[in-house]
């Protein structure tokens, strides 16, 4: 284990590299494009045994991917934003496909208007297209996402896709501290790759074939289960994760100060790091406030969020993106799961952070003191008139 000053995008690099993939797929992209960079060099130097693939497109960098995965290759691939969404007709191949490829994308804003800075509408765009999605909060998360992605992506009750998510430039191009594993740290807790879902020419088999309305609810069905066998196997991941690194998560969610809080922020990506240092301003005045962030969005937390979230009075649902006509997407799943769980409370939605807009900690004060009107409701935070 060595100590290295990195970026987000480098440290998910540095993941990547300690998983070993056998095909690396890529078409650079801002801000996705360092993380792709760094893995050309490290194969050109031979620091990586892979095959590096630069295509003409993103929609061809997935295309590439799934073809590996289906002769049984650990793949990689990685995009961002319009590139995200140029895939979009493959992600759902993948999905329904069972191949378990990991991808990083820097979250980024998506046109018009034409806009190169982080928010999250890329994703969440795509949050049903049948892959897992997890959001890192700092570089060091960013890293260990990379090595355990593999691991809960190729775990055969799973058997699902993984798109990685990091908020660009204020994660991809932040630099931080961020402890790296040695490769023999990190062949002892990645199992090589194995799987009977492939191509053979000993064990001839059909795949990717049609399912008609006789069969395909089933394929769906199944699909289903295996990102809900996520949750599960996610905590024997990071159990095991912690046996190798010494490094604890907390699962499917990471809650700050919600104990005893009556209100809540609900968050995701980077922007809970600001939310807990304006949870610690407010509560050394005696506000019993707290913050929760969503670490992964599919599959869904509902009975951890609903745990968390059962003694306020109020929760807010803080996030960088808009459902436009109707309102955030991560908040339609909080009320969603809330509703489902038979917990009712006030809601209330904040739209912020679009194109990359700052959030400063004044504005997060703001949202607390708003939640104390214990009304639910959908708010633009720091519009300009």
């Amino acid at each position: 284990m060595t100590k290295e000053f990195l970026s987000g995008n480098e440290a998910f690099a540095y993941g990547v590299k300690l998983s070993k993939p056998h095909v690396i797929s890529a078409y650079p992209i801002t801000p996705q494009t360092t993380v792709v960079e760094k893995l050309a060099t490290l194969v050109e130097r031979g620091e990586l045994k892979a095959d590096f693939i630069h295509v003409e497109s993103e929609h061809s960098a997935l295309s590439a991917a799934i073809g590996a995965s289906a002769v049984g290759a650990r793949t990689f691939t990685a995009t961002s934003s319009q590139g995200l969404l140029y895939m979009a007709e493959c992600l759902p191949y993948a999905a329904g496909g069972r191949f378990p490829i990991v991808m990083m994308n820097a979250n980024r804003s998506t046109a018009l208007p034409w806009n190169i800075y982080g928010d999250q509408r890329d994703s969440l765009t795509l949050l049903d297209s049948g892959w897992i999605q997890s959001y890192a909060k700092d570089a060091q998360e960013a890293l260990d996402l990379a090595l355990m992605s593999f691991y809960i992506a190729e775990e055969k009750r799973v058997a699902t896709p993984v798109m990685v998510n990091l908020d660009g430039f204020t994660l991809t191009h932040t630099y931080e501290a961020v402890e790296v594993p040695s490769d023999e740290q990190a062949e002892g807790f990645l199992p090589d790759y194995e799987t009977d879902n492939k191509l053979s020419l000993e064990e001839p088999k059909n795949m990717a074939f049609t399912a008609g309305p006789d069969t395909n609810t089933e394929f769906k069905y199944k699909e289903h289960l295996g990102v809900l066998a996520a949750g599960d196997v996610i905590t024997e991941c990071e159990r095991r994760f912690e046996q190798f690194f010494k490094r604890q998560y907390t699962g499917l969610i990471e809650e700050y100060r919600t104990g005893d809080a009556e209100y809540i922020v609900v968050t995701l990506g980077t922007l809970y790091k600001s939310v807990c240092e304006c949870v610690d301003k407010l509560r050394a005045q005696g506000q019993k406030v707290g913050c929760l962030r969503l670490r992964y969005l599919r599959p869904f937390p509902h009975v951890q969020l609903t745990a968390a979230l059962k003694g306020a009075k109020a929760a807010g649902v803080l996030e960088k993106d808009i459902s436009f006509g109707n309102e955030g997407t991560v908040y339609t799943n909080v009320c969603s799961s809330l509703q489902h769980q038979g917990l009712s409370l006030p809601c209330s939605n904040y739209i912020a952070g679009l194109g990359g807009r700052d959030v400063p900690l004044s504005d997060i004060e703001e949202i607390f003191g708003d939640l104390k009107k214990e009304q639910s409701g959908i708010r633009f935070v720091g519009l300009e008139e």
